[in-house]
């Protein structure tokens, strides 16, 4: 059920501008000191960058499809740009998730934030429970690139309510996704938009998804996610196999 990339980086990614975090979520106010376990996952296709969680000082949750890529982030005033050592994706005998764990090559200050993990043996949260999404990106949802959004100048959060997956609500056709795997939230005017693929979804404080909406570069209303729980225990299981 591992299946780690190593040397994910070239030159190219050495010369690349470095970037501030960046999140987008549509119908959202102005976070106070919420989230600042965020980080910012560039890909090296095409420039396309996606949200993540800091979970330690060596290890970020993402999705798997924020793949190749360069960590970046800031709190506290402390800005660093790091490299990956390496990646794992969830793999479920041939069915690949959009679920990945990233190993920092470096660890990052410990008086960073972090996000809180669940519970072993965690429960999703239920029909109707509020959640938290966050971001920086698009203030508005009639944009058709990531070039075109129009991002604001504090970080962004929202809260929406967990609700059921209808048929087209997954992640990208290459990664596979059921019903326990996936969940679904909702409220009118509160979407993820550019970049925010990989992004935690918090309730009580607590990571319990990762945004995964596809299409992963438009908006998308209801948000999807991956349930965390379903996840719970290989995340443990890796981090203690690649120290």
């Amino acid at each position: 059920m591992l299946s780690p990339h190593n040397n994910v980086y070239s030159s190219y990614v050495l010369d690349a501008a470095w970037g501030a975090i960046e999140k987008r979520i549509v119908g959202s106010k102005s976070c106070e000191k919420e989230r600042q376990y965020h980080v910012q996952i560039e890909s090296l296709q095409k420039g396309k960058s996606c949200g993540g969680a800091l979970l330690n000082t060596h290890w970020v949750v993402t999705a798997s499809h924020c793949m190749w890529s360069l960590v970046t982030g800031s709190s506290n005033n402390l800005e660093q740009n790091i490299k990956t050592e390496q990646q794992f994706t969830f793999k479920d005998g041939d069915n690949t998730h959009d679920f990945m764990l990233i190993k920092l090559n470096e660890a990052v200050p410990a008086k960073l934030p972090t996000i809180t993990l669940p519970p072993v043996g965690c429960q999703r949260p239920e029909l109707n429970q509020q959640v938290e999404v966050g971001g920086w990106g698009a203030k508005t949802a009639d944009v058709t690139s990531e070039e075109q959004a129009k991002k604001p100048d504090r970080l962004k959060c929202a809260n929406t309510a967990i609700t059921g997956c209808g048929d087209n609500d997954k992640p990208g056709d290459k990664y596979y996704s059921d019903e326990s795997t996936t969940m679904c939230a909702f409220k009118p005017g509160v979407e993820a938009c550019h970049g925010d693929a990989g992004s935690a979804v918090e309730y009580n404080d607590v990571l319990h998804g990762i945004i995964v909406s596809e299409p992963v570069d438009k908006c998308a209303n209801p948000i999807v996610m991956l349930d965390v729980c379903y996840y719970r225990e290989w995340i443990d299981k890796t981090m203690r196999e690649n120290v």
